[in-house]
Protein backbone atom coordinates (compact mmCIF):
# COMPACT_ATOMS: atom_id res chain seq x y z
CA UNK A 1 0.00 0.00 0.00
CA UNK A 2 1.19 3.37 -0.37
CA UNK A 3 2.55 5.31 2.23
CA UNK A 4 -0.02 8.70 3.09
CA UNK A 5 2.06 11.55 3.18
CA UNK A 6 0.27 15.40 4.57
CA UNK A 7 2.24 18.66 3.16
CA UNK A 8 1.20 20.89 5.57
CA UNK A 9 2.78 22.93 8.52
CA UNK A 10 -0.92 22.72 10.25
CA UNK A 11 -0.78 21.30 13.37
CA UNK A 12 -4.63 21.18 13.18
CA UNK A 13 -4.70 18.91 10.34
CA UNK A 14 -1.91 17.08 11.75
CA UNK A 15 -4.13 16.68 14.76
CA UNK A 16 -7.33 15.91 13.33
CA UNK A 17 -5.59 12.54 11.43
CA UNK A 18 -3.75 11.59 14.46
CA UNK A 19 -7.29 11.79 16.38
CA UNK A 20 -9.34 9.17 13.98
CA UNK A 21 -5.86 6.99 13.93
CA UNK A 22 -4.43 7.39 10.78
CA UNK A 23 -1.16 6.77 10.46
CA UNK A 24 0.72 8.90 8.24
CA UNK A 25 3.66 11.10 7.63
CA UNK A 26 4.60 14.30 7.60
CA UNK A 27 6.78 16.44 5.04
CA UNK A 28 7.12 20.52 5.26
CA UNK A 29 6.29 22.34 1.44
CA UNK A 30 8.52 24.82 0.27
CA UNK A 31 5.13 25.90 -2.09
CA UNK A 32 4.89 29.71 -1.23
CA UNK A 33 1.13 30.91 -1.86
CA UNK A 34 0.59 33.90 -4.56
CA UNK A 35 -1.61 36.64 -3.29
CA UNK A 36 -4.96 36.40 -4.64
CA UNK A 37 -5.80 37.92 -7.73
CA UNK A 38 -8.85 39.74 -7.87
CA UNK A 39 -11.81 38.21 -9.79
CA UNK A 40 -10.36 34.70 -9.48
CA UNK A 41 -12.90 32.52 -7.99
CA UNK A 42 -12.09 31.51 -4.12
CA UNK A 43 -12.76 28.05 -5.07
CA UNK A 44 -9.91 28.05 -7.87
CA UNK A 45 -7.55 29.79 -6.20
CA UNK A 46 -7.54 27.00 -2.94
CA UNK A 47 -7.24 24.06 -5.14
CA UNK A 48 -4.05 25.69 -6.79
CA UNK A 49 -2.35 26.59 -3.75
CA UNK A 50 -3.24 22.41 -2.69
CA UNK A 51 -2.07 21.50 -5.89
CA UNK A 52 1.19 23.16 -5.39
CA UNK A 53 2.17 22.11 -2.07
CA UNK A 54 1.20 18.52 -2.51
CA UNK A 55 3.62 19.05 -6.00
CA UNK A 56 6.12 20.84 -3.74
CA UNK A 57 6.68 18.06 -1.99
CA UNK A 58 6.69 15.02 -4.30
CA UNK A 59 11.09 15.13 -5.01
CA UNK A 60 11.23 14.07 -1.69
CA UNK A 61 9.02 10.83 -1.40
CA UNK A 62 7.84 7.91 -4.19
CA UNK A 63 5.07 5.57 -3.61
CA UNK A 64 2.87 8.17 -1.93
CA UNK A 65 -0.28 9.87 -2.03
CA UNK A 66 0.50 13.54 -0.88
CA UNK A 67 -1.90 15.85 0.63
CA UNK A 68 -2.05 19.33 -0.09
CA UNK A 69 -4.65 21.41 1.71
CA UNK A 70 -5.02 25.16 1.69
CA UNK A 71 -8.34 27.49 3.43
CA UNK A 72 -9.37 31.05 2.98
CA UNK A 73 -12.09 32.99 4.60
CA UNK A 74 -14.01 34.84 2.14
CA UNK A 75 -16.78 37.76 2.70
CA UNK A 76 -18.22 39.64 0.12
CA UNK A 77 -15.31 38.61 -2.53
CA UNK A 78 -12.91 39.53 -0.35
CA UNK A 79 -10.18 36.49 0.38
CA UNK A 80 -9.12 36.48 4.32
CA UNK A 81 -6.21 34.37 4.55
CA UNK A 82 -3.48 34.16 7.89
CA UNK A 83 -3.44 38.11 9.02
CA UNK A 84 -0.08 39.15 8.82
CA UNK A 85 -0.72 41.19 12.31
CA UNK A 86 -2.32 41.96 15.03
CA UNK A 87 -4.31 44.64 13.92
CA UNK A 88 -4.92 42.53 10.59
CA UNK A 89 -6.69 39.90 13.05
CA UNK A 90 -8.74 42.78 14.58
CA UNK A 91 -9.66 43.82 11.47
CA UNK A 92 -11.11 40.64 10.32
CA UNK A 93 -12.89 39.96 13.22
CA UNK A 94 -14.38 43.37 13.15
CA UNK A 95 -15.37 42.87 9.39
CA UNK A 96 -16.57 39.81 9.84
CA UNK A 97 -18.62 40.43 13.31
CA UNK A 98 -22.29 40.11 12.82
CA UNK A 99 -22.55 38.64 9.50
CA UNK A 100 -22.01 35.37 7.26
CA UNK A 101 -18.87 34.69 5.28
CA UNK A 102 -17.61 31.53 3.44
CA UNK A 103 -14.85 29.56 4.51
CA UNK A 104 -13.15 27.71 1.49
CA UNK A 105 -10.42 24.61 1.65
CA UNK A 106 -8.58 23.13 -0.98
CA UNK A 107 -7.47 19.67 -1.46
CA UNK A 108 -5.27 17.74 -4.14
CA UNK A 109 -4.60 14.43 -3.61
CA UNK A 110 -1.47 13.62 -5.89
CA UNK A 111 0.12 10.14 -6.58
CA UNK A 112 3.90 10.21 -7.09
CA UNK A 113 3.95 6.70 -7.83
CA UNK A 114 2.32 8.07 -11.66
CA UNK A 115 1.98 11.85 -11.00
CA UNK A 116 -1.68 11.62 -11.34
CA UNK A 117 -3.42 14.45 -8.97
CA UNK A 118 -6.64 14.73 -7.84
CA UNK A 119 -8.21 18.08 -6.88
CA UNK A 120 -11.67 19.60 -4.96
CA UNK A 121 -12.80 21.97 -2.41
CA UNK A 122 -15.28 22.20 0.30
CA UNK A 123 -17.34 24.94 1.19
CA UNK A 124 -19.26 25.75 4.74
CA UNK A 125 -21.04 29.11 5.02
CA UNK A 126 -20.74 30.42 8.88
CA UNK A 127 -21.93 33.28 11.15
CA UNK A 128 -20.92 35.43 13.66
CA UNK A 129 -23.03 36.37 16.65
CA UNK A 130 -22.80 39.89 16.98
CA UNK A 131 -19.29 41.17 19.47
CA UNK A 132 -18.24 44.21 21.38
CA UNK A 133 -14.71 45.41 20.98
CA UNK A 134 -14.08 44.19 23.84
CA UNK A 135 -15.10 40.36 23.40
CA UNK A 136 -13.33 40.76 19.84
CA UNK A 137 -10.14 41.78 21.85
CA UNK A 138 -10.76 39.48 24.85
CA UNK A 139 -10.91 36.31 22.04
CA UNK A 140 -7.45 37.51 19.92
CA UNK A 141 -6.39 37.19 23.29
CA UNK A 142 -7.17 34.08 23.87
CA UNK A 143 -5.64 32.13 20.90
CA UNK A 144 -2.95 32.79 18.43
CA UNK A 145 -4.85 34.11 14.87
CA UNK A 146 -1.63 34.43 13.28
CA UNK A 147 -1.67 30.58 11.84
CA UNK A 148 -5.73 30.57 10.99
CA UNK A 149 -7.10 31.95 8.00
CA UNK A 150 -9.54 34.98 8.89
CA UNK A 151 -7.97 35.08 12.05
CA UNK A 152 -10.39 33.04 14.05
CA UNK A 153 -10.81 29.15 14.78
CA UNK A 154 -14.16 27.57 15.24
CA UNK A 155 -12.87 25.45 17.70
CA UNK A 156 -12.04 25.83 21.22
CA UNK A 157 -13.16 29.38 22.24
CA UNK A 158 -14.79 29.92 18.60
CA UNK A 159 -17.59 28.87 19.99
CA UNK A 160 -18.18 31.87 22.45
CA UNK A 161 -18.01 33.77 18.50
CA UNK A 162 -19.92 31.52 15.57
CA UNK A 163 -23.50 31.43 15.81
CA UNK A 164 -24.38 29.04 13.41
CA UNK A 165 -22.75 27.29 10.43
CA UNK A 166 -23.77 25.64 7.00
CA UNK A 167 -21.99 22.71 6.05
CA UNK A 168 -18.63 20.73 7.25
CA UNK A 169 -17.76 21.50 10.54
CA UNK A 170 -14.07 20.41 10.07
CA UNK A 171 -13.39 22.77 6.59
CA UNK A 172 -14.17 25.42 9.28
CA UNK A 173 -10.92 24.05 11.07
CA UNK A 174 -9.29 23.53 7.60
CA UNK A 175 -9.35 20.29 6.68
CA UNK A 176 -12.91 18.34 5.29
CA UNK A 177 -11.97 15.26 6.12
CA UNK A 178 -15.16 13.54 5.00
CA UNK A 179 -14.17 15.16 1.08
CA UNK A 180 -10.80 13.82 1.80
CA UNK A 181 -12.11 10.41 1.98
CA UNK A 182 -14.19 11.25 -0.90
CA UNK A 183 -11.01 11.48 -3.02
CA UNK A 184 -8.98 9.08 -1.81
CA UNK A 185 -11.73 6.29 -2.87
CA UNK A 186 -11.02 7.47 -6.33
CA UNK A 187 -7.75 6.86 -5.85
CA UNK A 188 -8.85 3.26 -5.03
CA UNK A 189 -8.13 3.66 -1.31
CA UNK A 190 -9.43 4.75 2.16
CA UNK A 191 -8.62 6.72 5.53
CA UNK A 192 -9.79 3.40 7.10
CA UNK A 193 -7.15 1.14 5.16
CA UNK A 194 -4.61 3.93 7.47
CA UNK A 195 -6.09 3.39 10.88
CA UNK A 196 -4.02 1.54 13.56
CA UNK A 197 -5.29 -1.63 14.48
Amino acid sequence: MKKLLLASASPRRKQMLKDIGVRFSVTSSAFSEPPHLQGQYPRVYVRKNAEGKARSTTRKVQNALVIGADTVVVYRGRVLGKPGSLQDAFDYLHLLNGKTHAVYTGLCVFDSSDGSCLCGYEKTRVTFRQLTETEIRAYLGRINPMDKAGAYAIQGEGALIVKAIEGCYYNVMGFPIARLEQMLLKKGVSLFDYMKQ
